[in-house]
């Protein structure tokens, strides 16, 4: 009788218990109950007025295991309660468990409002001011008799000799001259029509010297004076050696100005004008910068580096910078206004949009597309997409990605909402495909196994051994390591496969062949027919 008492107790606990949770209250459970701390959550999140109806409860690892009422798993988690407004921001995320987490390392941060540091950076060379340089070029044919100037790098002034020259072309137009004007001259009194034409041939002969510009020196020696101040860069000119007419021997420089060629990506040109400041930095004179202007933008575009050249101008008075030395340019080309930005770590491009991942909270990520504004050195603005105070992923999001979570999530960027009046655990359906194989290691700490299983022609499997998830440590018990066994499992997001079914089964001989839905083998004929797949949840 006192047995009968005790049972009819517990049922009337039960029944009482049930009845609480089917009208939304939780239980006086004390703390070590399973659910006890999911339950006060909700009753928590009900009490601010308005309760949020739980749609169903979660594994805390992430497995693929919900249940419609609290409960702990084996390792005594409780189990994460799933609300109706969730439902929003839980469609196209990306779901990892804590230690998951905390093994990629995962960071976040938070949007924010500041000023973005848009300076526009290129790398660029200092050249010479193609305005400022001169060539010494005799518009005859001579030879060298004495040179002045006779080193590269010397430094030069206007109208310093450089070196002299004779021509027997000068000395015949000097003669020339000479003779018409004596002629002219002589002429005058008693022939006048011979006068004028002596006359007309002087002034042509003039003019002659002019072009050959030796206007002043009617000698068959002529010196020739350096045009303009600097330096001679190039240097032809030997004593005692022939030239031709046109012969460039002098190329002479000034470098009290120089221009820096930078190479500007393609991206930035809208950003930079002429006439926009900038601050130039060199390797050969560290911790210094120079102030440049930005001079000209050239019209043509390199296709093989997408970037086009721009000219900046800045002054060289103590003669530091040399042509060919190697530069970084910097054009401050930002405003103060701020702006809504996120770390520039935060932007993952899949090639056709731009995307950050959302940290929903809960090991949840949502992928999110953004439209970007400007681009700084450690932010970017971002347009549309994400509000100010959100939290996103700044390390780590590429490990998410290459695990294929990220691309099945995209995937359902614009999946259609869920019906409202749907099964709770509705979203969850998986395939599950059941086979057999060996049992090769487990590893309770990880819930994880590995095992050697036969083909599956519906995952284009072939005979291997991989790892597999493991629903509940329960499950294997009784099974040993090297048992042949017959076992289920479930397909969850991309890479995950979680055994939620294993038996041990006798050895079966290796026909070769595969496996029908029941694991069962079957002939190697090459019919395709596998293991069977099954929807489940």
């Amino acid at each position: 009788m006192t047995t009968v008492a005790v049972a009819l107790a517990i049922a009337g606990g039960v029944g009482y218990w049930l009845a609480r949770v089917q009208h939304g209250a939780t239980p006086a459970t004390p703390a070590s109950a399973p659910g006890a701390v999911a339950a006060a959550a909700a009753e928590g999140a009900g009490s601010g007025g308005g309760e949020r109806q739980i749609l169903y409860y979660r594994n805390p690892m992430g497995l693929p295991d919900t249940s419609p009422v609290p409960k702990k798993d084996s390792m005594g988690m409780d189990y994460l309660p799933v609300y109706a407004d969730d439902r929003p921001d839980d469609r196209g995320a990306v779901v990892v468990s804590p230690a998951r987490v905390q093994t990629l390392g995962v960071r976040t941060a938070a949007v924010e409002r500041r000023a973005v540091d848009a300076t526009v950076r290129a790398s660029g060379r200092v050249e010479i001011d193609e305005r400022r340089q001169v060539v010494v070029a005799p518009r005859f044919e001579g030879w060298i008799e004495r040179l002045q100037v006779n080193a590269v790098g010397d430094v030069v002034n206007k109208g310093q000799p450089l070196f002299t020259a004779y021509s027997p072309e000068l000395q015949s137009a000097g003669e020339e001259l000479r003779i018409a004007e004596r002629l002219a001259r002589d002429s005058a009194a008693h022939d006048p029509l011979a006068s004028e034409s002596a006359r007309r041939l002087a002034e042509a002969t003039r003019a002659r010297l002019r072009n050959l510009q030796v206007a002043g020196q009617s000698g068959a020696r002529q010196v020739f004076h350096a045009p303009a101040s600097g330096v001679v860069l190039e240097k032809m000119a030997v004593e005692g050696g022939r030239f031709m007419a046109g012969e460039a021997l002098f190329r002479i420089a000034d470098l009290s100005r120089v221009w820096i060629i930078a190479d500007l990506y393609e991206q930035d040109l809208a950003r930079v004008q002429v006439g926009q400041g900038a601050e130039v930095v060199l390797d050969a004179w560290p911790g210094r910068s120079f102030a440049a202007r930005v001079g000209y933008l050239y019209p043509t575009l390199d296709t093989a580096t997408r970037s086009t050249r721009v000219r900046l101008e800045l002054d060289n008075a103590d003669g530091l910078l040399r042509p060919g030395m190697f530069a970084q340019v910097a054009l401050a080309v930002g405003d103060v206004t701020p702006k809504t930005v996120v770390p520039g770590s935060a932007i993952i491009d899949d090639g056709e949009r731009r995307v950050v991942l959302r940290a929903l909270g809960e090991g949840r990520f949502k992928p999110q597309a953004v439209k970007l504004g400007e681009r700084g050195r450690e932010w970017v603005e971002v347009l549309e997409g994400v509000e100010e105070g959100e939290r996103v992923v700044v390390s780590a999001n590429f490990l998410i990605d290459s695990e294929s979570q990220l691309k099945a999530a995209l995937a359902n960027l614009v999946a259609p909402a869920p019906a409202a009046d749907a099964e709770p655990h509705a979203h969850a359906a998986r395939l599950r495909y059941d086979t057999t194989g060996t049992l090769e290691a487990i590893e309770l700490e990880t819930r994880s196994l590995t095992l050697s299983h036969a083909p599956i022609p519906e995952l284009k499997w072939p005979r291997m051994t991989m790892d597999f998830q493991l629903a509940d440590p329960a499950l294997v018990e009784g099974v040993a390591p090297g048992s042949a066994v017959r076992f289920s499992f479930e397909v969850g997001e991309p890479g995950e496969y979680v055994v939620t079914r294993i038996e041990a089964a006798q050895a079966q001989p290796d026909t070769g062949g595969e496996v029908d839905a029941a694991g069962r083998a079957a002939p190697g004929d090459g019919s395709g027919q596998g293991a069977g797949a099954h929807g489940g949840h």
